[in-house]
């Protein structure tokens, strides 16, 4: 098929790869020229596992091309939608400024009887926006929410879950959307991948309905951890008790700093912000302790590192491993890790920071901080050690030579994931999330 996706941010330029990837013929549009340079030239503008290969694959098959011309997809059967819906300025709601844009750009151009799908995700009711935007354009329509995970998104798009279309069931020209939309996916509903069809409004709020799962779950086991540390238990041991029981299950159990980037915190804030425009109370009540708990972590762990310092950083200097937001990703958006960092340095510490892949961006947003591109420099003469993204590198470092460049081997781990016997074995104090350990005295710096 011939298809066009519209926007080429995170998922746009995954999603047009993996479609060329399975043998259709793929113009992704996107309003930054530069941006659409370095995908032409089979470079992504941002770090993703395995993006730039499927990328290059699409180059020499000659079955993928990036432009900023709308007038390229005349001759396309389907469009995706998949442009950016980011937090708007004025409220907990998604912004859909770029997203109606994109629409009615692309209505100018797209043929009749093509078939326009949106993926980004949406507060429910936008479908009925995104029909007016199109005008008296003689396409069709579906809603087809992505459920990619930054890190593994490649993965993700090739071999999914599940495939949502959302469709409106009372419309005659269903089937033949249907239809479309199996034609597209032909390889991985040969593979099995379960298909749902449902209502628009289903299919608007699957995603955030997803995401605010997640969230619960994260916010819940971190909820979990503050009540360890209080009476004395451990975190992590209880998650791997709750998490083998097959209704609860392990993942998104994982105690420590709590979540950010450009989608799950943007995500539960406009879910919450639907269900109090629904007068759905019960709803924005739960996203708002979820949030609010999440948020919580980030003060936390920098009152533990004032409590490792002896009541104040000021004046401190503390290393600090991780800029993104999450391992896998040079992506800074609403990074508790950069969130932490700032609210030391506001706090008159020297905060040094380093990260494998978000240096460059996280200096360019955060000029007030101190980027290092090793560890051994970020934590040379450093009195504290907070490692705040889990990069696999972080998980191996060997205690006993960061010992030998550090100030003091003290260290919070605020991911829960080094091994702490061996890190205590050489002579560090170690300070987890919910681990309900105490501090010896004599770590605490006066």
């Amino acid at each position: 098929m011939r298809i066009s996706v519209i926007g080429c941010g995170y998922l746009g330029a995954v999603h047009a790869a993996t479609l060329a990837s399975m043998g259709h013929d793929v113009v992704g549009i996107d309003a930054d020229a530069e941006k659409v340079g370095h995908l032409a030239r089979g470079f992504a503008p941002f770090f993703e596992p395995g993006l730039e290969e499927l990328l290059a694959e699409g180059r020499a098959t000659g079955r993928l091309t990036f432009d900023t011309d709308m007038a390229l997809v005349a001759d396309c059967d389907v469009h995706f939608l998949c442009v950016g819906t980011p937090q708007s300025k004025t409220s907990e709601l998604a912004d859909l400024t770029y997203l109606q844009a994109a629409t009615r750009s692309l209505a100018a151009h797209a043929k009749a009887g093509s078939v326009v799908v949106g993926k980004s995700t949406v507060p429910v009711g936008t479908v009925l926006r995104v029909r007016s935007w199109l005008g008296g354009t003689h396409v069709e329509l579906a809603w087809n929410p992505e459920f990619l995970r930054q890190g593994t998104a490649v993965k993700d798009s090739l071999v999914p879950d599940r495939l949502v279309y959302g469709v409106d069931d009372g419309d005659a020209a269903a089937p033949s959307v249907l239809r479309a939309l199996d034609e597209v996916y032909a390889p991985l509903l040969h593979a099995g991948v379960p298909q749902i069809v449902c209502n628009f409004a289903t299919a608007e709020l699957i995603k955030s309905a997803a995401n605010a799962y997640l969230a619960t779950k994260l916010s819940y086991i971190n909820a979990m951890a503050e009540l360890c540390d209080a009476a004395g238990a451990d975190v992590t041991q209880l998650a791997a008790a709750m998490g083998l029981d097959p209704r609860i299950g392990q993942r998104y159990l994982a105690a420590g700093l709590g979540f950010g980037g450009g989608c799950l915190p943007k995500d539960i804030r406009s879910f919450r912000a639907q269900a109090r425009e629904l007068d759905v109370d019960s709803v924005d009540a739960w996203m708002g302790l979820v949030d609010s708990i999440n948020v919580g972590q980030r003060s936390r762990v920098a009152s533990i590192a004032a409590e490792l310092c002896g009541g104040s950083v000021s004046g401190r200097r503390i290393a600090v491993l991780g800029a993104a937001f999450k391992p896998d990703t040079d992506d800074i958006r609403d990074s508790p890790a950069l969130d932490v960092a700032l609210r030391l340095g506001e706090a008159g510490a020297h905060v040094v920071v380093t990260d494998p892949k978000a240096i460059n961006n996280a200096w360019m947003r955060y000029p007030q901080l101190q980027f290092e591109a090793s560890v051994r420099a970020t934590c040379e003469g450093a009195e504290l050690v907070l490692l705040l993204t889990e990069w696999a590198e972080y998980r191996k470092l060997s205690p006993d030579d960061l010992a030998h460049i550090v100030a003091r081997p003290v260290v919070v781990d605020a991911r829960n994931v080094l091994d702490r016997d061996e890190w205590r074995g050489a002579g560090w104090t170690v300070r987890g999330l919910g681990t309900g350990l105490q501090v010896p005295e004599a770590a605490v710096s006066r």
